[in-house]
Formats: structure tokens, C-alpha cells, sequence
């Protein structure tokens, strides 16, 4: 194949689930940052019939970044990359939250900008909790940081984070850096236009994944009472949007998030918003 597709979060989840559908036309790079399991991953694939490899890589590291994609370059021209690696509230604290799911993000869609061209795409994965943050709390001075001092970016977006009680400041962390997902890729759309690509980002509702499983403790599980289906997303569900997204279908489709949460935010409203997070 002469078409490469890069998937994060590649191991497990709607990354693998991703990974499966673009397989169909791509050779699949997919990355994480355990061996053992990306081993697994790769064998379940080539079992399907995907053309599959898979690459270590810690996101939070420009250089391994960097040296990821041109990993991939080498097998064939990156016309897709799908960006789903991240932590949830119950993974981390205020500060491995930020620097994995913001932090990462810069680098991994940096470096997909490096090497952008007609047609290419990049989806970075967000969720409904970057839209349940309202707007007067969205710090954008600081999102800009990210563009000129990543340092500076990552130390003031842990502080705001770190504001209130400890035991919220890991939601609070998430909210926070899926905001700024949504954000920084409508933000980045004209670099990337002007090179004939696109970029967008897709926001994920509540996913019977391993991670959306272990988020029940912090009570993600009572979005469902909102929810217009009364169920957990499937992984193939956003599989297919995010593979749709990543694919060369939707050509004028950029500068957007798109949320699929099964109807949730819908039938949320500011009350019910604000319960959630001081029972989180």
C-alpha cells in the first residue's frame, strides 16, 4: 500500500477499532506506550487482514514524536492520522492529564502540520467534557501558549487546573485539556488548509471502552439519566465517524469538532452540568 494512516491510542479501544476500518486502504502505524499490548493489537489486525506495525511512542516527547512520524513517512506517503491516546480523570493528576492530553496533542498535530499535503488529515480525539466547560472559565490566553512557549502553556494550564479542591483538580485537568483539543484544532485549520489539509476534532460521549468503564467511578455513567440513547456508546460507533472523518469523503469538512455523545449534551442543562461536576 502507498497510503499510511497513524493512529494513537492504537492498542485498545477506538483506537484499534479506528485502526480495523482504515486498514481497509491503508498500512496502519499505531502507537502506545506498551509493548505488549500493541503486539496484541497488531496480531489481532493482521488476523483481519490489516497491514499493521506497531511503534512505542510517549506523545508528551516532541523528538519521539517527530521521530514517529517519520517512522511512518518511510513506509508510505502519512495521508491520515488519528489522534485517540489520552488519559481520563481517574488515570492521573491535574498535571500527567494536562501534559498527556494537551501537551500531546500540540506535538502529535505539529508534527503531522510538518508533514501536511493535499489531501492529508489529522483527528484529534476531544470528548463532551471540553464542552461542558462554560465559556467565561475557557483561559484562551493561555491555549495561545501553546503555539509560542509550550513550557509556559503546560505550567499555567496545570495552575488553573490546580484551583480548586485536590480531589476535582483531575476533572477539572480533563475538562480543561479536551477544551483546549477542541480548541487548538479549529485554531490550527488554516495552517493546515494551507497546505490542502484538514484538520478537526471529534468529541466522544460516554463509550463502553476500558477507559470510559473505569470513569464510572467518577460518576460518567450518570450522563446516561441525560442522554437521548440510554446506553453506553460502541467503540466500532465512533470507529466509523472517526474513520470517516480521517478519510478523503468529507474533502471540505474542517476547522469543527463534531459530538457524538448520543444525544447527552442535549438534554443537559447548566444545573444539571454544575451537579455533575461537584458529585464527580
Amino acid at each position: 500500500m502507498d497510503k499510511t494512516a497513524i493512529v494513537t491510542g492504537g492498542a485498545g479501544g477506538m483506537g484499534l477499532a479506528t485502526a480495523r476500518i482504515l486498514g481497509a486502504d491503508h498500512h496502519v502505524v499505531l502507537t502506545d506506550v506498551r509493548r505488549d499490548r500493541l503486539d496484541a493489537a497488531v496480531a489481532e489486525l493482521a488476523s483481519a487482514g490489516v497491514s499493521a506495525q506497531a511503534e512505542l511512542c510517549d506523545i508528551t516527547d516532541r523528538p519521539a514524536v517527530d521521530t514517529l512520524f517519520a517512522t511512518a513517512v518511510a513506509t508510505g506517503q502519512v495521508r491520515a492520522v488519528v489522534h485517540s491516546a489520552g488519559v481520563s480523570p481517574q488515570m492521573g493528576s491535574a498535571e500527567t492529564i494536562v501534559k498527556i492530553n494537551a501537551v500531546g496533542t500540540v506535538n502529535v498535530t505539529e508534527a503531522a502540520l510538518t508533514m501536511a499535503h493535499d489531501g492529508s488529515a489529522l483527528v484529534n480525539v476531544a470528548s463532551i467534557a471540553g464542552h461542558m466547560l462554560p465559556g467565561f472559565l475557557v483561559p484562551k490566553r493561555t491555549y495561545r501558549l501553546a503555539s509560542t512557549d509550550v513550557d509556559k502553556f503546560t505550567r499555567k494550564l496545570v495552575a488553573t487546573a490546580s484551583r480548586g479542591p485536590e480531589k476535582m483538580r483531575p476533572g477539572s485537568a480533563y475538562s480543561l485539556s479536551k477544551n483546549f483539543v477542541i480548541w487548538y484544532s479549529q485554531d490550527r485549520a488554516a495552517a493546515f488548509g494551507a497546505r490542502g489539509a484538514r484538520i478537526l476534532s471529534v468529541s466522544p460521549g460516554t463509550f463502553d471502552t476500558e477507559m470510559g468503564r473505569l470513569e464510572e467511578k467518577s460518576g460518567s455513567a450518570r450522563l446516561l439519566e441525560y442522554a437521548a440513547l440510554k446506553r453506553f456508546g460502541r467503540p466500532e460507533e465512533i470507529a466509523e465517524l472517526l474513520a470517516f472523518c480521517a478519510s478523503d469523503k468529507p474533502g471540505y469538512l474542517t476547522g469543527t469538532d463534531i459530538l457524538c455523545d448520543g444525544g447527552t449534551k442535549a438534554g443537559l442543562g447548566l444545573k444539571d452540568m454544575i451537579s455533575m461536576a461537584r458529585h464527580s
